[in-house]
């Protein structure tokens, strides 16, 4: 069975769980190859299985270097291990056991990897992820890597993804959009949003910069919009040291944003610095939809 046939007949399964970008009007899953809703605005599932649902031209800074990179980090070191495991164990202690699957929404998916190494932790219960972002390179990466989930390019602030549909939204060191969270949560639904820490990633902004505030987020304003928008059950802060070698370091490099500026020659200088260690400090907020 292709790619295209497959990923149709999962789509058609949780049909419910999507609508129209354009007009908001429900879909259908049209001759295993397309997506029509009732005004017959049509987009065709790609041979790879994603669906680009995107409404206009977009450009994302994101590059294929930059999911090739992290892709390499998530999957060949245990550089977020620790981040993917207290992830599965909040989504395993919501879901109690349910008798059908719960939809698990990657908001701002990149290349999927997270989403994928989080549904790996959660195998004893029903699951289907769904990943979204606006940058067709991550998800075209996402859906040749990773068949179960639902991969879908489209905008967070025109959400494809019908109301009260989704279980749990995961919103990982990418931007939020609460008012669209609140729309496709179900009542009582989970967010699961990770912001990084004053101290993450500290080695290469001191390596780029020579100034560890440049770039480091401001978690307590970050916690308070979250609180607005939804009851804080949870946060949970996550610091710690890991070795990387030099390819590690490299990849790492290539796929943070810190780094897009910089020229080969400044590139080249820093993969000479002894780097072989590197600080992750996230804050994982958990939150329900009261």
């Amino acid at each position: 069975m292709s790619y295209k046939l497959k990923s149709a007949g999962v789509i058609h399964k949780f049909i419910k769980a999507f609508r129209c970008p354009h007009c908001e009007s429900p879909f259908d899953v049209v001759g295993s190859k397309s997506l029509m809703c009732r005004n017959n605005h049509t987009f065709d599932l790609a041979k790879q299985g994603y669906v680009n649902l995107m409404t206009r031209p977009s450009k994302s800074h994101y590059h294929k270097e930059l999911f090739e990179a992290r892709q390499k980090i998530m999957m060949e070191s245990d550089l977020y291990t620790l981040l993917h495991e207290n992830v599965a164990k909040t989504i395993k202690e919501y879901s109690d056991h349910p008798r059908t699957p719960l939809l698990i929404f990657d908001a701002g998916c990149g290349e999927g990897s997270h989403l994928q190494k989080i549904l790996d932790q959660c195998r004893q219960i029903p699951l289907q992820g769904i990943g979204l972002d606006i940058s067709k390179d991550g998800i075209v990466m996402a859906a040749k890597n990773y068949k179960e989930p639902i991969w879908l390019v489209g905008d967070l602030a025109k959400s494809p993804i019908a109301d009260q549909s989704i279980h749990v939204i995961l919103n990982i060191l990418s931007p939020s959009n609460y008012k669209e969270f609140k729309r496709i949560l179900v009542p009582n639904g989970l967010v699961i949003k990770v912001v990084p820490g004053p101290n993450y990633l500290i080695e290469l902004r001191e390596a780029l910069f020579g100034d560890t505030k440049k770039g480091m987020a401001k978690n307590e304003e970050t916690v308070e919009l979250f609180k607005k928008h939804f009851h804080l059950k949870d946060a949970i802060p996550l610091c710690y040291t890991k070795g990387l070698t030099p390819i590690e370091f490299k990849n790492l490099v290539q796929m943070s944003p810190l780094s897009w500026n910089l020229t080969k020659s400044d590139m080249d200088v820093l993969m000479e610095r002894d780097c072989s260690k590197i600080t992750i400090d996230l804050k994982i907020l958990i939150g329900r939809n009261q």
